[in-house]
């Protein structure tokens, strides 16, 4: 058994549950591309996790106004105030003006509703991503200081179907979107990929774009998506995974310890980074012993 340090109470939370919804692609082959997008990402989620009961997905007649109430529900009840709560939806979405409406079978759900759903769950952190057109148009209803907003564009306003979802379930499998070189993807980085690539797919077509993508709140690279080469490999070992855990929470708190730089004295800036960084080292090296003794990963 590989022995783990153990940490204070700053850390990141203790789990992260994850709300994945297919909406109606009115097309077969709008259908199908996001069929495909929602595999791609619920099945990095899962290995990332390492436990399937974290993520809940919801697709065809699941996928209704009470399908997803009821999701909601559940997770108000089961998660603790120190866990993470992300939720993606994949699909198209209208704006009439007054609201952003995502569409599923049945009556479609709004901003508002999202809203009172998401104010219901006791997460210390949340993340909401709509790859969806006109998704833009529920960023004013969703900010909250410990929310964190994605969306394929940038107001109500741009309605043309986006481009934008196929590009960020890409980047859950794509070494160019780790920018750190961490073997993880962040939904920060997942969202900057899919970013440069939506901007890239407009240019070299010599297009306007018909879709900004948007990203509002503070610390989207604390939430894990998915692991890559030997990120992914080191998860397999509940051993190894938790070590793998315990360096992904310290490179989680010099991310935070940086962004408090500015409003701290260099001694005890220095001091704070020194701390965290000889853990770093720590965790690495029990990461290369149990490596070494067994070479699967």
């Amino acid at each position: 058994m590989v022995a783990c340090l153990t940490f204070g109470n700053d850390r990141l939370p203790a789990a992260t549950h994850f709300l994945l919804v297919e909406g109606l692609g009115g097309t077969q082959q709008y259908a199908e591309r996001f069929r495909n997008q929602v595999e791609r990402m619920s099945e990095a989620l899962r290995s990332t996790v390492g436990d399937e009961r974290l993520v809940t997905v919801l697709a065809g007649g699941n996928a209704t106004s009470a399908g997803i109430g009821t999701a909601f529900e559940r997770l108000a009840t089961s998660m603790q105030p120190g866990d993470a709560l992300a939720v993606l939806l994949v699909g198209h979405g209208t704006h009439d003006g007054s609201g952003y409406k995502f569409n599923i079978p049945g009556p479609d759900i709004s901003g508002s509703q999202l809203k009172h759903w998401l104010d219901g769950v006791p997460a210390a952190r949340q993340l909401v991503v709509s790859t969806t057109s006109s998704s833009g148009g529920m960023l004013e209803a969703l900010k909250a200081p410990h929310r964190v907003v994605i969306t394929a564009t940038k107001s109500g306003r741009e309605r043309n179907a986006t481009i934008f979802g196929e590009f960020f379930a890409e980047a859950f499998g794509e070494a160019g979107a780790d920018t750190n070189r961490n073997e993880a993807i962040s939904a920060l980085e997942a969202f900057q990929y899919a970013e440069r690539k939506v901007k890239g797919h407009y240019a070299d077509r010599q297009r306007l774009a018909t879709e900004h993508p948007q990203l509002q709140g503070d610390r989207a690279d604390a939430f894990l998506l998915a692991r890559l080469a030997e990120g992914a490999a080191l998860a397999e070992s509940e051993d190894t995974r938790a070590l793998l855990e315990q360096r992904e929470g310290l490179e989680g708190r010099i991310a935070e310890l940086t962004l408090r730089k500015d409003s701290m004295e260099p001694s005890e800036y220095l001091e704070a980074l020194e701390e965290l960084l000889l853990d770093m080292a720590e965790i690495q090296r029990q990461i290369s012993e149990a490596t070494e003794a067994d070479p699967t990963p």
